[in-house]
């Protein structure tokens, strides 16, 4: 399966490749080519290409969606990085600090208006229900960072919020991506759902997993530090469970340490781990992750295509959680 996103997003690096920016103004468009070409994954317009050929629809038509949903992604980056003071973004310097905040902003702001202009690609019969979908997604990822950020000062925080907030945060783009090649692709309507449903319980799935891997991760293999959830003091799912598993007084002790940020940082994520095991809340988060994964992977079985394309969705699936911890 890593073969044929590979396939796809090499797709869509080429597409990416030819695509040309205006020249001027110089500092409007020369950040949105910044971060275009800052690298990543490219997972969301990948999906769109394939879940695009799984009904028969060549790459050609589904590119303007799939340069749509990931011309969006990068936006919402942009801003996120704002938000959060961030200095680097894929190991590079952000644009608001290789530029200045408010050239950031501009260009965020001409990037979701161009992910837009993507979609008039389309016929009207198809316009309609992408621009739909797509505004919706748009909509949601602005509650979920909304609730991302409400979540940072509130002290209380229920599980059923967490999870809601990381589906409008994360999951949803995924949902949408294999939606919107399914729309280009003409797919029945009921494949269509499962398949947005497929890429929302993956995308809890992804998103519990890197919860569970900030904590329990291998640095050699994570690709980020372990343990910065618990510095920063983020209310991920672990802590969440973890304060309703856990002894009162671990409980209190859990709280507390959620409320410091020590000038070394090491013992507090010693600890914080050592509660999460003591509670069995590791054990759960692993379950939850399983949970999520084969209620995506029955969606498969729904759907009106060969077997050897849910085998390629199933394998996209395998592949995407095959993290080492």
């Amino acid at each position: 399966m890593k073969d044929s996103i590979l396939h796809y997003r090499k797709h869509f690096l080429d597409h990416l490749g030819r695509k040309t920016w205006p020249e001027s103004p110089r500092d409007l468009y020369e950040p949105i080519q910044y971060i275009m070409d800052l690298g990543g994954k490219r997972i969301r317009p990948a999906l769109v290409l394939l879940s695009a050929d799984l009904y028969g629809a060549g790459p050609e038509k589904a590119l303007p969606a799939a340069m749509a949903v990931e011309t969006f992604h990068n936006f919402t980056l942009l801003h996120d990085d704002i938000m959060d003071d961030a200095p680097l973004r894929r190991g590079k310097t952000t644009v608001h600090e290789q530029w200045d905040t408010n050239t950031a902003i501009l260009s965020g702001d001409a990037m979701l208006i161009e992910a837009y202009r993507e979609l008039e690609a389309y016929p009207p019969e198809s316009f309609k229900p992408l621009m739909q979908l797509f505004s919706l997604t748009a909509l949601e990822v602005c509650e979920g960072q909304r609730y991302d950020m409400d979540f940072e000062t509130r002290q209380q925080v229920t599980v059923e919020e967490y999870l809601k907030m990381i589906r409008l945060k994360t999951a949803v783009l995924l949902g949408c991506a294999l939606k919107m090649g399914a729309l280009v692709g003409g797919a029945p309507r009921g494949d269509q759902e499962a398949l947005y449903e497929f890429g929302i319980r993956l995308g809890l799935a992804f998103q519990l997993q890197d919860d569970y891997l900030d904590v329990f991760g291998d640095p050699e293999t994570f690709g980020k530090q372990v343990g910065g959830d618990i510095i920063e003091n983020k209310k991920t799912y672990l802590y969440l469970r973890a304060l309703q598993l856990a002894s009162p007084e671990e409980a209190r002790e859990l709280s507390d340490l959620y409320s410091i940020k020590p000038a070394d940082p090491g013992q507090k994520v010693d600890r914080v781990r050592q509660i999460f095991r003591a509670c069995g809340v590791d054990t759960e988060s692993g379950e939850k992750i399983r949970e999520y994964t084969e209620d995506a992977f029955a969606l498969l079985q729904t759907l009106q295509v060969p077997d050897s394309g849910k085998s390629e969705l199933r394998g996209f699936g395998e592949w995407l959680l095959r993290r080492e911890a």
